[in-house]
């Protein structure tokens, strides 16, 4: 943020807002991102406006294998929504404030609600690769260190100077996730504390053993930065890690982390993340002029 001025992001997310709202009549609630191997959530989509990250104005492009770049516009149960089919990453080389500017954009387009998804290492012993882990709370390393998506000049329009983020992830929509999960018969579905790294190496041994003692269950290079400006922009946020590969904390051991392990996960729990995300959106409602449901 201190390498370009607040009023310039504003210029720059509402020139994007207002490129996709005269490009489709979709106006939507409800905003999806698609994390490594599970970009078959757009699939799902009724009716999709499809727009290439590089044909959008002011979009970063996207470079990670997995990730297909394209903004989807349509209805999921019946709800109008917009999904991002690939994300970015500090690893990319982007400025924090350019990897959450879709986050941005979709607050100015009228996204109310943010259902985020990610690829991640399991830290907590207890977990098994293909296990999901609805996200209840999130460690900011990179935040640590001043790598932060709020950091440099506040902008009003946008949120607060100093947001609370204690309850950046919604407890209502976490149950919901529960409840769904539930109702579908997955046995599969965790909740626990996401820690961020800004990659693209993945963890060494002593740092995931750092990690899994300072309380954190997983472990990736994404969504938090997504979360901390979507819920300063006043949007209920949930998320959840397909837990693709277990942190190696074993010096004896021979496993290793690779992103082909990621995306064959992604593809083994596919559908049944669809399942729980779009039973998830199809109860949904939406708030009134005063902010409540």
């Amino acid at each position: 943020m201190s390498e370009i001025c607040a009023e310039t992001i504003y210029e720059q997310c509402r020139t994007t807002s207002e490129w996709l709202l005269s490009h489709t009549d979709i106006r939507p609630t409800v905003g999806i991102v698609c994390g490594s191997g599970l970009g078959g959530l757009a699939k799902m989509i009724k009716d999709p406006v499809v727009f290439k990250y590089t044909d959008i104005p002011n979009f970063p492009e996207s470079t990670v294998p997995g990730h297909a770049g394209q903004l989807v516009f349509g209805t999921l149960k019946g709800k109008p929504c917009v999904c991002m089919q690939g994300r970015f990453h500090l690893y990319e080389g982007y400025p924090i404030h350019k990897v959450t500017l879709p986050i941005r954009v979709f607050k100015l387009m009228g996204v109310e609600t943010m259902i985020l998804t990610n690829a991640a290492g399991g830290l907590n012993q207890d977990y098994k690769v293909g296990d999901v882990m609805v996200i209840k709370d999130h460690i900011n390393m990179p935040g640590f260190s001043g790598n932060h998506p709020l950091t440099g000049p506040n902008d009003e329009r946008f949120g607060v100077r100093f947001p609370c983020m204690s309850n950046a992830y919604d407890r209502e929509l976490r149950q919901a996730a529960h409840d769904a999960a539930a109702e579908l018969g997955y046995d599969f579905l965790q909740e626990g504390v996401y820690c961020v790294l800004a990659g693209p190496s993945f963890e060494t041994i002593a740092e995931c053993r750092m990690l899994h003692k300072l309380g954190a269950d997983a472990v990736g290079m994404s969504t938090v930065h997504e979360v901390i400006v979507a819920h300063h922009a006043g949007m209920r946020c949930f998320a959840l890690s397909l837990i693709t590969n277990a942190a190696v904390m074993d010096y004896d051991s021979k496993e290793k982390a690779n992103h082909a392990e990621v995306l064959e996960t992604g593809r083994y729990r596919a559908e049944q993340l669809e399942k729980l995300v779009s039973n998830m959106v199809a109860g949904l409602q939406h708030k009134n002029n005063n902010g409540s449901l």
